[in-house]
């Protein structure tokens, strides 16, 4: 396949900075098919040695030199492997020279300060977030949502749960989510437990089209999965939710990372970032 490209995303520590720049960055690319492979922890000589082997090979194997993309801090390491047969985009080498000369001051060069342990108190505030969202998924806990940073409603599988668990995960937000159903539809208004959190609410539509699909993937056949009641779910859905003044976002062409970012602008809700 002529535009299939071999990528390694390099790193001293755990590979997330490589990963989440390279991939920015190979978005731009359209009719490319990146074969992608993480190497993390290449913090010695020989672990260097390891990595330009399998990139070599992979040069060899497919007759086009790869790309790295590499995280290494250490510029000994990091010059050991712009050695290999590849095309080494250094993020470190590219952003640290020029920061150094406008602050005029040497930078550390300590490698995974940005996923240590530096600040204990944002890693144990990011650990609580995860720990809140996950007991506050779908419903299945009502307790201390006086706690929740924001809660997510709307029908069952319109990506409540995904976007909770990035929203704590990746943003540290004590996120809770909950689910409108028929009941709620038939009463017209929303659940007893959540309506005394109306200002924290956040509402989740999708077309119905779309609900129709993932609901046919989770029960083929059944009358959950139906048209007709993914498209009536949908409907009450967005009604009551107008009716309660609760903003929402459409999720079915969106992505997790959007709807989060999204979600913490409009409740202007602050990201961690750890």
């Amino acid at each position: 396949m002529p535009n299939r490209r071999a990528v390694f995303f390099v790193s001293d520590r755990t590979g997330i900075t490589a990963e989440a720049l390279g991939n920015s960055l190979l978005t731009q690319f359209d009719g490319f098919e990146f074969r992608k492979i993480t190497i993390p922890f290449v913090d010695s000589p020989e672990a260097a040695d390891r990595a330009i082997a399998q990139i070599n090979e992979s040069a060899e194997r497919d007759g086009k030199r790869p790309i790295v993309i590499s995280s290494i801090v250490d510029e000994k390491l990091s010059e050991r492997v712009r050695e290999s047969n590849a095309r080494v985009l250094d993020f470190f080498q590219a952003f640290i020279a020029p920061l150094e000369q406008e602050l005029s001051a040497k930078s550390s060069h300590a490698a995974g300060r940005s996923h240590g342990l530096r600040n204990s108190q944002e890693y144990f505030s990011r650990i609580e977030a995860i720990n809140f969202t996950l007991a506050h998924d779908d419903g299945q806990s009502t307790k201390e949502l006086h706690r929740a940073q924001v809660i997510l409603v709307g029908v069952s599988r319109c990506g409540k749960t995904p976007t909770s668990l990035y929203l704590g995960l990746q943003c540290g937000i004590r996120c809770a989510n909950f689910p409108l159903t028929p009941e709620d539809f038939e009463r017209g208004t929303l659940p007893d437990s959540i309506l005394p959190h109306r200002e924290k609410l956040f509402g989740l539509t999708i077309a119905s089209e779309r609900l129709q699909a993932i609901r046919q993937e989770r029960r083929p056949d059944s009358p959950y999965a139906s048209a007709t009641q993914c498209k009536r779910e949908v409907l009450a859905a967005e009604r009551l939710m107008e009716s309660a003044g609760i903003p929402m976002l459409n999720s079915s062409t969106k992505s997790i990372e959007e709807l989060a970012t999204t979600i913490l602008l409009q409740r202007n809700l602050d990201r961690h970032i750890f």
